[in-house]
């Protein structure tokens, strides 16, 4: 995943190379922005212990992934917007954690996390570097829960397949960010965000278990001015 970034981020600073012309133009009142890139999801987790009968601290980790995600962003003024991001679901795989970490991978899931933004952008439209904040929400929306084996013998020993479900939640997030505008139509940025994901996972054998997961997301993206 790291590999696939790393490459998305030489071709944007290589259209950044081939494109640098012209005359600044930031986003503006009554602009639309459309953007493409890659996003990149690592949850920072926090996990409670699976409810009994489970052995002690059983706790899970999940891991990051990267995938390609489309933003469109309107300008209300010349300083402030809103911003929507999409994209296509992240993949994570989850292991065991505390008392049973190393036992191997426990399941997947795919997560959506469309995110709606407000935005205050500094300085004037004409700057050519032009920092951002802004403060939101995520609905984090899990689908696709799959358990494996080990989850089995785990939770179930010699009984039937251990499935699970993690409660979709809407959840508050603050970016951070600077665009670059390359001519009058296009521009690139980075941005920072953080969600603030506190849900509960529930599994087939009765057990629950409460987990942060507060990821830092982060995007890399390529812009067209409407």
């Amino acid at each position: 995943m790291k590999q696939g970034f790393n490459h998305a981020a030489a071709l944007l600073a290589a259209s950044v190379a081939l494109a640098l012309a012209g005359n600044a133009s930031a986003q503006s009142a009554g602009q639309f922005t459309a953007k493409v890139g890659v996003g990149k999801i690592t949850p920072k987790v926090d996990s409670g212990d699976v409810s009994a009968p489970a052995l002690p601290g059983s706790k899970v980790a999940v891991a990051a992934d990267t995938q390609p995600i489309l933003i469109f962003a309107y300008g209300v003024t010349d300083n402030f917007s809103t911003e929507l991001a999409l994209g296509l679901p992240y993949k994570h795989k989850l292991s065991g954690d505390g008392s049973i970490a190393g036992t191997g991978q426990l399941g997947t899931v795919q997560s959506l996390p469309p995110s709606l933004f407000a935005q205050y952008r500094f300085f004037s439209p004409d700057t050519m570097v032009r920092p951002f904040v802004g403060a939101g929400a995520t609905y984090a929306y899990f689908r696709k829960e799959t358990g494996t084996g080990q989850l089995t013998s785990i939770l179930n020993t010699g009984g039937p397949g251990t499935s699970f479900h993690i409660k979709n939640k809407v959840a508050p997030t603050i970016q951070a960010g600077v665009a670059v505008n390359i001519n009058p139509k296009w521009f690139v940025d980075f941005t920072v965000t953080k969600t603030y994901l506190k849900t509960d996972t529930s599994y087939s054998t009765g057990q629950t278990q409460k987990v942060a997961l507060d990821p830092v997301g982060l995007v890399l993206a390529v812009g067209y001015k409407f």
